[in-house]
């Protein structure tokens, strides 16, 4: 496995590489959702491609009172993971590198991105969009992997992906969980032991609402309204959205369907949590 963190240098190993590159884009703090990923790349790849991780804890899009100066950066026990799953790459490079003295050019999407995260953080699509665009250029992979539990930015990238005419195959993979529904995180290390036990909350939420549409409830808000009552047990938890909407515009919609899916933020403390479920 390289570790290899100048943009020429991994473009010329790269340039170089037996097809197909599959390709993870990380902020790095990897945990069993993020080897998930790299194993359904290495899968995809097979034992003849070659998968590619970039570790970049990427600044633009953090808002100002964001947590990017505290996001964990464990490089040393990344690359350990990395090397036990079959990584072929790490591209690690420094902020400089990808945003050199003076850079000023954007990507932004500005459809999906505009509800659920975009709405209650603005800039921070643009920001992704940039990046992953940016690592896209670099990479130069045919395939690229992602996890379903940022739903809406696997949603952002593929219309990205489409309206750029970017030759990469977006591959998204269900989200993993610990055994009591708690969607897998960096950032549940931040919550407190109390905090911890109460964010189950939102995947027992989540599941209450698909129970209800399995037993005919169709009905956007009074879904969305069962969600809310069911978070409002949980005495530590602060709602920052809750929206019921298409899957593929993050459009609102007037009945759920099997093309609905519900999207949440919460916030224990100064920790906010993301979850989804996908009405089938």
């Amino acid at each position: 496995m390289k570790v290899i963190g100048s943009i020429s240098a991994t473009r010329r190993l790269l340039g170089a590489a037996r097809a197909p590159i599959v390709f993870v884009p990380t902020m790095g703090a990897l945990h069993r959702g993020h080897t998930t990923l790299i194993d359904r790349a290495r899968k995809l790849a097979g034992p003849k491609g070659m998968v590619v991780v970039s570790i970049f804890v990427n600044p633009t899009q953090f808002g100002p009172k964001e947590d990017f100066s505290r996001y964990p950066r464990p490089f040393a026990t990344d690359k350990k993971l990395c090397a036990e799953h079959g990584v072929d790459v790490i591209f690690h490079p420094s902020a400089t590198e990808i945003y050199p003295e003076g850079f000023s050019t954007y990507v932004e999407e500005t459809e999906v991105s505009k509800f659920l995260c975009g709405a209650s953080r603005p800039g921070h699509f643009r920001g992704v969009c940039t990046v992953v665009n940016k690592l896209f250029q670099i990479v130069q992979p045919q395939i690229a992997v992602f996890g379903l539990k940022d739903f809406q930015q696997c949603a952002v990238i593929r219309r990205m992906v489409r309206d750029l005419h970017l030759p990469v195959r977006i591959v998204g993979v269900e989200t993993v969980r610990e055994s009591d529904g708690l969607a897998l995180s960096s950032r549940n290390q931040y919550l407190s032991p109390e905090e911890r036990t109460q964010a189950p909350i939102l995947r027992a939420a989540l599941l209450a609402a698909k129970k209800a549409w399995q037993d005919g409830e169709t009905s956007p808000a009074r879904l969305r309204r069962l969600i809310v009552q069911k978070i409002g047990s949980a005495s530590l938890a602060r709602i920052d959205y809750v929206e019921i909407a298409d899957a593929d515009s993050l459009h609102s919609i007037e009945r759920a369907d099997r093309n609905t899916v519900m999207a949440l933020a919460v916030f224990f403390g100064k920790t906010r949590l993301i979850d989804n479920l996908r009405l089938r």
